[in-house]
């Protein structure tokens, strides 16, 4: 049996995103960025400085 994950789906997996309350932290890369940018509505992006 195949399972079938919609686009937005293989977005989170690619990000590692994965789970429900995952975290990461990734580098910010052209990418990276493209994948957030077409999911806007499933992350929350905390930018930290320093």
């Amino acid at each position: 049996m195949k399972l079938a994950i919609d686009r937005p789906g293989r977005t989170l997996i690619g990000l590692g995103l994965n789970k429900v309350n995952r975290t990461r932290e990734l580098e910010d890369t052209p990418s990276i960025r493209g994948m957030v940018n077409k999911i806007p509505h499933l992350v929350t992006i905390v930018e930290e400085r320093g």
